[in-house]
């Protein structure tokens, strides 16, 4: 007997079986222990016959495995919650933001369960993965599939445009040695849409050293304009694999990071066009008024200056003023991103904001009291009167390095913050643990 179609044409066997739902999460422990070679062999054979969709995967992410390894957590975390979704939804949501924003579409979905499957198949055996327990799987792929393929299209009718639109850089700035904001504007000069502070959208270009187009996403450095888009970009050196003999980049081997970013900073001028994608993400400003606590890293602060410009500029005298701390660590001056910028906003509004600046390496003319607040690594009992821990009405952002997310993140929770107020930003393998 085939699997029944939907009507998008894809496989839909509709809800797994008591039976099904036992075998899967059976398998959980091998999953846990192979998830990575498994996934590993999935991308390898899926890309190598299918080779469009390199143009959709992260090159510098399969390099370095990151894409593999989110994966398998993602798989475990399925198997072994199958009896109760539940626990694994914002998991779910985030991948589908991060989908929509590179323009996944249904079809793809059939390339990916038949490569994963076969996947599993050839690490467990075909002798072992066979019978119930594929056809179990089969079912459970495609569940999972038309959970993500519906969350898709939901986000897809909520944004301004589906899949890539062509915009033009208006203005390049650098912010710092090594970020720079790229003003981009729709082509056609139609009004953008509102975006939540946050954010992030998908840029893309042909990578000429690697043959494909690449994507990445950016958070959205400014509050909402209709007339465009701001993000602030970190140079990426990476690590590039150079052959002896020739003296060449090894476009082959592991260790290419920063195509991307270095593409921009070096090749893309003003007047120049990009292909991006509408606003998405689950990371964003929530919608209350109490206070917001905006804590950063490094380039990690390009979504709360977004978050900061939005609360800031959009209060008006009469109404009831959402108070603002600002803790931010970087290590100088000179690799300060938006300093000037964020510098004024506190100023605007001393009443409502207030502020903690970390550097962790200063040159020896940056003084402490006047540059920054604080010499070294952030510590928030350095900073406790900023944290509002007397008031169960306020939310804390994080952004920055993973490790930074979770110590800071553990931080919080041992002063008594619980979970759901604490939002973080994931943009490397999708698992901070808060």
């Amino acid at each position: 007997m085939g699997i029944p179609s939907g009507i998008d044409g894809l496989p839909n066997p509709g809800p797994l079986t008591e039976s099904q739902k036992k075998l899967v999460k059976a398998t959980a422990p091998i999953l846990e222990e192979n998830g990575t070679t498994i996934t590993k062999r999935f991308y390898k054979q899926m890309l190598d016959g299918n080779p469009e969709l390199k143009n959709v995967f992260n090159h510098s992410k399969q390099q370095r495995g990151d894409q593999a390894e989110a994966l398998a957590r993602a798989v475990y975390a399925y198997a072994a919650n199958i009896d109760d979704l539940t626990p694994i939804i914002p998991v779910v949501d985030r991948l589908c933001n991060k989908h929509a924003s590179l323009h996944v579409v249904p079809h793809q979905y059939a390339i990916i369960g038949s490569n994963l499957l076969k996947a599993i198949a050839d690490v467990l055996g075909a002798d072992v993965f066979k019978g119930e327990l594929y056809e179990a799987w089969v079912a459970a792929y495609w569940q999972l599939a038309h959970l993500l393929i519906d969350r898709e299209s939901a986000l897809y009718r909520q944004a301004g445009w589906e899949g890539w639109k062509e915009f033009v850089v208006d203005k390049k700035i650098k912010e710092a040695d090594d970020v720079t904001s790229f003003y981009l504007a729709p082509k056609d000069r139609t009004p953008l849409p509102v975006h939540r502070p946050g954010q992030y959208i998908s840029v893309q270009k042909y990578i000429t050293e690697l043959g494909v187009l690449q994507s990445r996403q950016y958070s959205l450095s400014d509050s909402h304009h209709p007339d465009y888009f701001r993000i602030s970009v970190k140079r990426d050196a990476g690590v590039r694999a150079v052959d002896p003999a020739t003296g060449e980049v090894d476009v082959s081997q592991a260790g290419h990071l920063g195509w991307m970013s270095n593409l921009l900073h070096d090749k893309l001028n003003e007047g120049d066009t990009i292909e991006v994608t509408a606003p998405f993400g689950d990371f964003f400003l929530d919608d209350t008024n109490g206070p917001a606590v905006l804590i950063s890293a490094g380039v990690g602060v390009t979504p709360l200056a977004s978050m900061l410009h939005t609360i800031l500029e959009h209060t008006t005298e009469s109404e009831a003023r959402r108070l603002v701390s600002w803790i931010q660590v970087v290590r100088s001056r000179a690799l300060h991103p938006l300093r000037k910028e964020v510098r004024r906003l506190l100023k605007s509004r001393p009443e409502q904001v207030r502020s903690a600046i970390f550097y962790s390496a200063p040159s020896a003319e940056e003084v402490e009291g006047e540059e920054y607040d604080f010499r070294g690594r952030m510590d928030l009992d350095c900073v406790e009167p900023l944290l509002h821990l007397d008031n169960y009405n306020a939310h804390y952002y994080l952004c920055g390095p993973e490790r930074f997310m979770v110590e800071i993140g553990s931080k919080l929770k041992a002063k008594g913050i619980g979970p759901s107020r604490i939002h973080a930003e994931v943009f490397g393998q999708g698992a901070v643990p808060l």
